[in-house]
C-alpha cells in the first residue's frame, strides 16, 4: 500500500471520503460517533470544547445542543468512561469495559496509600448518591459540608478524587453532564444495572475492541490500534494473532511505514477495505481528533509534527497556545490558533503557519471559508487576525478572509 492510499483508506475509515450532509440532526451525528467508536472530553475551550469539534470537521455546522441531549442525557444512547481518555462511548457497549474497571479496582486497592485511608468516605459517597439521587462533585461537597462527616480530608478535592475513583471501578457512573461538570449516579439510578451486570470475558472484550479499532482507523500498526482505546500492546497483539487467524482482518505494508532500524512495519486492515480515488475536504481538527491524536501516527502518516503548547510559557510557543490542524484533502497543510472571542462577538485568528513545502496562498484560500463557517457556528460575527501578524501564512489568511467577507 503507498503512503498516499493509506492516507486516504484512514480518512475514508473516519469519515472524510464524503460530502458534508445538507443539514445535520441527531441521526446524523449518532451515525458520525458510532463511526468513531470514541468522543474524547477535554475541558479547555478557548476556541470550542474539544468533543464539538470532530464532528463539526464531518458534518459541518449543527446544534450543539442537539449534540448535547444525545450523548449527555441521563437514560440516552451513550454514557461516558476512559476509553482512550475521558470519553463517550455507546451505551451498549458497557460490558466491553468490565475487565478495565476490574483491572482498574484492583490497582488502587493494592497500590493507593489515599484509597486505603479514605474508604470510609467512598463508602459515605455510595451511600449520599444512593439517597440523593446524581449530584455533582459540588453538590456533593455542599451537602457533607452542611450535613456530612468532618474530617482533615474532607473537601472538594478529596470529594472529587473520591468520586473519580468509584467512576473508574463503575460504582459509580456519568448521569451525563451539567454545564461542563460530570454529573455521579449509580448504574442503575440512569438505567445501566443490567448492562453493568453483563460480563464479557477479557480477551474476548478486548479481541472485539482491537477489531473495532482497526475499523476505526482504516490502517494501523499494532501500536496505532493498542493506542486507540488505551489497551496495552501484548494483549492487542495476541488479539490481532486470533483475527489474523480467523480472517478478520489482514496484513499489509505500507510505503514508509518502517522501524528504527529500517525493517517494514506490519499494519492491519479489515478485508475489502475501500480505499478512495481522493479525499476532497478542508476541516479544522480537535487536538484531541483520532486523527491526530496519537502524534507519532501523525507524523508517520502525514509527516506533521504536533504538539499543543497550552503547558508551554507564552513566549516560548513556536506556533500558538491552541493550534488546530487543518486538513486539505488528504494533507495536514497547516494549523490555526483559534480564539472565540464571545465578548467582543469576534473569531480571531491569533496565528496561521503553513507545512514545510505548502503554498501559504492554497492554505489561505481553502481554510477561510472554513473560518468563516466556524465563526457562524459559533454565534460570532467577524473573523479577523490578530495584530500583529503571527506566522508564516497570517498575510494570506487575513487577504482570504477579506476576500471571502
Amino acid at each position: 500500500m503507498t503512503a498516499a492510499q493509506a492516507r486516504r483508506l484512514a480518512l475514508a475509515a473516519q469519515g472524510f471520503d464524503r460530502p458534508h450532509p445538507a443539514t445535520v440532526g441527531t441521526r446524523q451525528l449518532t451515525a458520525a460517533i458510532d463511526r468513531l467508536q470514541v468522543l474524547q472530553l477535554d475541558s479547555v475551550n478557548v476556541f470550542e470544547r474539544s468533543h464539538y469539534l470532530p464532528l463539526f470537521a464531518r458534518l459541518g455546522a449543527y446544534d450543539r445542543g442537539d449534540l448535547d441531549a444525545a450523548i449527555f442525557a441521563r437514560r440516552g444512547r451513550y454514557t461516558e468512561y476512559w476509553a482512550h481518555e475521558a470519553a463517550i462511548i455507546r451505551r451498549d457497549d458497557w460490558p466491553l469495559w468490565g475487565w478495565k474497571r476490574d483491572a482498574l479496582r484492583e490497582r488502587y486497592t493494592a497500590k493507593s496509600a489515599w484509597m486505603r485511608d479514605n474508604m470510609s468516605m467512598l463508602d459515605w459517597l455510595l451511600a449520599e448518591l444512593a439517597d440523593k439521587g446524581p449530584m455533582t462533585a459540588g453538590d456533593v461537597e455542599r451537602d457533607a459540608a452542611a450535613t456530612g462527616p468532618r474530617g482533615p480530608w474532607w473537601d472538594w478535592s478529596d470529594a472529587k478524587e473520591g468520586l473519580e475513583h468509584l467512576f473508574a471501578f463503575g460504582d459509580v457512573v456519568s448521569g451525563g453532564r451539567r454545564g461542563f461538570s460530570r454529573v455521579y449516579a449509580l448504574p442503575e439510578q440512569v438505567g445501566l444495572g443490567a448492562l453493568h451486570a453483563q460480563v464479557v470475558p477479557r480477551g474476548e472484550a478486548q479481541r472485539e475492541l482491537v477489531l473495532r479499532s482497526v475499523r476505526a482507523l482504516g490502517v494501523g500498526t499494532a501500536g496505532d490500534i493498542a493506542d486507540y482505546f488505551r489497551l496495552k500492546i501484548a494483549p492487542t497483539t495476541d488479539a490481532l494473532r486470533s483475527l489474523l487467524a480467523a480472517g478478520e482482518i489482514e496484513q499489509v505494508e505500507v510505503e514508509g511505514w518502517s522501524t528504527a532500524v529500517g525493517r517494514p512495519l506490519p499494519a492491519f486492515i479489515v478485508p475489502g477495505a475501500r480505499i478512495p480515488r481522493r479525499i476532497e475536504t478542508t476541516a479544522l481538527l480537535s487536538p484531541f481528533d483520532p486523527v491526530v491524536w496519537s502524534r507519532d501516527r501523525a507524523l508517520r502518516m502525514f509527516g506533521f509534527h504536533y504538539r499543543i503548547e497550552i503547558y508551554t510559557p507564552a513566549p516560548k510557543r513556536q506556533f500558538g497556545y491552541y493550534t488546530l490542524p487543518v486538513l486539505v484533502d488528504d494533507r495536514l497543510l497547516g494549523r490555526i490558533d483559534l480564539k472565540s472571542d464571545r465578548q467582543a462577538g469576534v473569531l480571531r485568528v491569533q496565528s496561521a503557519w503553513v507545512e514545510q513545502g505548502g503554498s501559504p496562498a492554497e492554505l489561505a484560500a481553502r481554510v477561510a471559508p472554513v473560518l468563516w463557517r466556524a465563526s457562524a457556528w459559533q454565534g460570532l460575527g467577524e473573523v479577523v487576525v490578530t495584530e500583529p501578524l503571527w506566522g508564516d501564512a497570517a498575510a494570506e489568511v487575513r487577504a482570504a478572509l477579506v476576500q471571502q467577507a
